[in-house]
């Protein structure tokens, strides 16, 4: 939703053999697919739009912090993976903010993106990172 509550987009997942998550806009088109790459040492999600490959997002191997990177768009993400409290940039420019709202039916999240940014790619990296976090915590 925008910040006067009208729906934009809508995730709707897939029953399949890993994770493969739909992001449709508010005419029910479909503005990107997610899929979860299996038989990999690390997480990772392939973006298509328009039925192209655009980026993988990756969790890079660290021991003692989550790391993750924009395979396609120079992006990387980092923050407070516990609080789910991170930060999108491109060489040190800004690209958006993610703060996920505690006490919500479901889950909420409050995204700032920056002018010009592609909010449908910062929606797919949300969703794939948030994968990835529920799969830790469910194992």
């Amino acid at each position: 939703m925008d910040e006067y509550g009208k729906v934009l987009f809508r995730a709707a997942g897939e029953i399949s053999i890993g994770r493969r998550m739909h992001i449709y806009d508010n005419m029910d088109n479909e503005m990107a697919f997610i899929q979860q790459r299996l038989f990999r040492l690390m997480p990772r999600f392939s973006v298509y739009m328009g039925g192209s490959h655009v980026a993988d997002i990756v969790k890079n191997f660290t021991l003692f912090s989550q790391d993750y990177r924009i395979e396609g768009l120079d992006w990387k993400v980092s923050g407070d993976w516990l609080a789910h409290d991170y930060t999108i940039t491109s060489g040190g420019r800004y690209i958006a903010s993610i703060h996920k709202h505690w006490m919500t039916w479901g889950d909420s999240f409050e995204i700032d993106i920056a002018d010009g940014e592609d909010f449908v790619m910062v929606l797919a990296v949300i969703i794939a990172i948030e994968c990835v976090i529920d799969n830790a915590q469910s194992s």
